[in-house]
């Protein structure tokens, strides 16, 4: 397990750079020794605001490429703020051994609107909206969405669709080729 944390930035403009985030995602799982079959993904976010949908969006799409993967938090089914920590009581029943990675949005400077961050450290969802959730998760995976700044409430809801869409199928796809690595670590992207 690596004692320092550490935060690394993947831009979804640049062509196949989810193969990266795919690699790195892979080399935590190693850092870690996890299994696949313990990997639990909790992608937090409502779905009634347009850059807040990041974390259910992509836990949709996950339940597309991972069938068999264990996920929290979709379109049909988001996990928010008001059932966060029930969310994780049940996890943690259910899933003793279980390894989270959160998934977010994200506000930051403008000239990273449009990156992934992956680090070995929990997620405190709701900073950028200044709630107050406990912290989730082994590993955080946020896309930064939009600038953070005056009323982010009202930021949020108003972020582009296309950001989202696009951050969302970057994020799926990497953790796709990631999870697909761990499970067979000669496996190349073809």
């Amino acid at each position: 397990m690596n004692a320092l944390y550490e935060t690394k930035y993947f831009n979804s403009a640049v062509k196949k750079q989810y193969i990266l985030l795919g690699d790195a995602f892979y080399h935590l799982l190693s850092d870690y020794k996890i299994e696949p079959k313990n990997l639990i993904f909790l992608c937090i976010g409502s779905d009634r605001s347009t850059g807040d949908c990041l974390g259910p969006l992509i836990g949709h799409k996950l339940k597309k490429f991972l069938p068999n993967s264990f996920i929290y938090g979709s379109l049909e089914h988001p996990v928010h703020a008001k059932n966060l920590e029930e969310t994780i009581n049940s996890i943690q029943k259910k899933h003793p051994d279980g390894f989270i990675i959160a998934i977010d949005a994200s506000l930051g400077q403008k000239k990273h609107i449009g990156y992934v961050t992956l680090s070995n450290r929990p997620l405190t969802p709701g900073l950028g909206v200044d709630k107050e959730l406990l912290s989730v998760g082994h590993i955080a995976l946020t896309g930064i969405v939009n600038i953070n700044g005056y009323a982010n409430s009202f930021i949020l809801s108003s972020t582009r669709l296309n950001t989202v869409m696009e951050l969302a199928d970057f994020i799926t796809l990497g953790l796709w080729y990631g999870t697909k690595k761990a499970t067979n670590p000669n496996y190349t992207f073809a």
